[in-house]
């Protein structure tokens, strides 16, 4: 049987002249992230209004209008660009007729991420996300649950769950948050480890879409869905890579962005975001080859610093640059603490020089140290060997004398080896 793309009207509201190509830009995104959600748009339309209708956003004559446009074209779902109230949802329903659903950006997009949740904790912050936006404006709709699961906007994990009643949903919330509190606080277990063994912690951010994932591929293999669709990934994925020094690093893809990320879908993924703020480094992908690259970068860098995680050492990897942007553009990008390459994370070309470039990067602020290791404590030569560039070993009879290139947070591991520390402390 072939697959039919559900037909889908897109609607923006535009109440300010200069805000039409913002809006039309903002329309285009909807529109992949409709492709990405399994459905075809088949016309988009704009209402040009001083100031929202409260009770349909658009005004009556617009909805009769949107009412037409769905009626002669066989349309299944609205998408709104802005984001609808539980009333204004129902109005419109009522008012379209012919059994259109009608959804806003924020449900559309919690719609992608139910598709594309794997983990068990992904799985349940979608759901979480989806009982407290979702399931309000759908009881909204004076229409029973049971209809859930037929289509886009209605599905996900937790989908069997909308089904009760709102007595129900209010006790699954509190159940998930616990859940999600357990997971959190295992989370941070294997932080504190990571921080513990010294390893310098990079956060791969960026736009949905920026390629990510296919970087992440490129330098560790690890082998994770990388698709020409938004959202394509949606849980952190965390590898190990080596550079060239011999020294160890830990890289983690991220959830991408996008404009008008809900607050509430931030807030349910805030312990896998929290992933770039614990990061020692940032590596913001940037998409290149899109015209909308500037304002994308913005969104992330300011999407970034609401999580907390401005002002650490950056690299900006401008990527896709063999799909005509193989130069490096200026951006204004601030000198200290960040760098920037041009790459292919497709071909592979640039990924050389931004290892190299990474790799100079952990090295600032390190210095050369000599270390006296007892015999008994040679565990601690593995943790260099691990984490620093170990230049010369020499074992002697009361153990071993170890020159190393290592940063702040490996050498306040091992500054009990260190002697000129201890003359230090003792002065």
């Amino acid at each position: 049987m072939e697959y039919q793309a559900t037909k889908a009207v897109l609607v923006g509201l535009c109440t300010d002249e200069g805000d039409s190509e913002e809006l039309e830009k903002s329309l285009c995104e909807l529109e992949r992230l409709l492709d990405t959600a399994g459905g075809v748009c088949v016309a988009k339309l704009i209402q040009n209004k001083d100031k929202p209708d409260p009770r349909t956003l658009i005004g009556s004559g617009k909805v009769r209008e949107l009412a037409a446009l769905c009626g002669g074209n066989d349309v299944e779902l609205v998408v709104f660009d802005e984001e609808l109230s539980p009333s204004q949802i129902r109005n419109l329903e009522d008012e379209i007729g012919n059994d259109v659903r009608v959804i806003d950006r924020s449900i559309l997009i919690l719609d992608i991420f139910a598709l594309h949740a794997v983990s068990r904790e992904g799985k349940l912050q979608v759901e979480l996300a989806q009982l407290k936006y979702t399931a309000p404006r759908l009881t909204g709709q004076g229409k029973d649950l049971s209809r859930l699961g037929g289509g886009i906007g209605t599905r996900g994990p937790g989908e069997s769950k909308l089904e009760s009643d709102r007595r129900h949903m209010k006790h699954r919330i509190v159940a998930l948050e616990e859940e999600l509190r357990v997971l959190d606080k295992n989370r941070q277990t294997m932080r504190a480890a990571r921080d513990r063994s010294g390893i310098p912690k990079i956060a791969i951010v960026g736009y949905t879409n920026a390629g990510k994932s296919t970087l992440l591929n490129r330098l560790t293999d690890a082998g994770i869905l990388a698709e020409d669709k938004l959202f394509a990934t949606l849980d952190p994925t965390t590898r190990k890579f080596e550079l060239p020094s011999g020294e160890s690093v830990l890289l983690t893809d991220t959830v991408g962005f996008i404009r008008k990320l809900p607050h509430h879908l931030i807030k349910a993924f805030k312990s896998t975001l929290d992933e770039a703020v614990y990061a020692d480094v940032l590596m913001i992908v940037i998409d290149v080859s899109d015209a909308e690259y500037h304002a994308q970068l913005e969104v992330t860098e300011k999407l970034l610093d609401e999580l907390g995680a401005s002002g650490k050492p950056t690299l900006y990897v401008f990527n896709k640059c063999d799909l005509g942007a193989a130069w490096l553009p200026s951006i204004g990008v601030p000198a200290e603490h960040s760098r920037t390459v041009a790459v292919s994370a497709r071909t592979g070309q640039g990924v050389e020089l931004l290892v190299e470039t990474l790799q100079e990067m952990l090295h600032e602020g390190k210095k050369r140290v000599t270390f006296h290791i007892p015999n008994n404590e040679a565990g601690a030569l593995n943790t260099l060997y691990q984490n620093a560039t170990v230049e010369d070993v020499e074992y002697g009879a009361d153990g071993m004398t170890v020159i190393a290139v290592v940063d702040q947070k490996i050498h306040g591991m091992l500054k009990r080896f260190d002697p000129h520390w201890k003359e230090t402390i003792r002065d």
